[in-house]
């Protein structure tokens, strides 16, 4: 899978929030209100690096906002809006990768605005949790089988 710094919102980033929604990370200065990866597919990568606990739920939300301070009560423009996730199910090794919609205003895709970033949306106070979240054009996608298993 393809990295860049720059494109990386929470490397490890600790989830220890309140219930609500809250900023995780970092945010990317798109510079101005664009298409993101100019007509190439790009991915938005979640992966659980340290298990949640102390919570209940929590849901993920990719995001932006005409200021650096993404904001959390309702106004900011949402892109991606993951499930609704189980403390039990995010575990060492969860992983979420979904393509971003290319933010086309003519087929009634939501623009992205200047600032990107990731939302939690939790419920119950989470005691532990850390995620690594980033934008890729080369999500992966081999797997393993077992012999014979096409």
């Amino acid at each position: 899978m393809w990295m860049d710094e720059r494109a990386e919102f929470a490397d490890a980033t600790a989830i220890t929030l309140g219930a609500g929604t809250n900023l995780i990370g970092d945010v990317m200065d798109l510079g101005t209100a664009r298409d993101i990866g100019q007509g190439h597919p790009t991915y938005l990568v979640i992966q659980v690096s340290t298990a949640f606990a102390g919570g209940t739920a929590m849901q993920f939300v990719l995001a932006s906002d005409a200021q650096a301070a993404i904001t959390t009560d309702g106004t900011e423009s949402r892109h991606y809006l993951s499930d609704v996730f189980v403390d039990a199910d995010l575990v060492v090794g969860f992983e979420i990768v979904v393509p971003l919609p290319m933010g086309d205003v003519a087929n009634s895709v939501t623009p992205y605005e200047r600032y990107l970033g990731v939302l939690g949306v939790g419920t119950g106070t989470h005691t532990a949790g850390a995620v690594n979240a980033f934008l890729t054009p080369d999500p992966k996608g081999w797997r393993s089988y077992p012999d014979a298993q096409n």
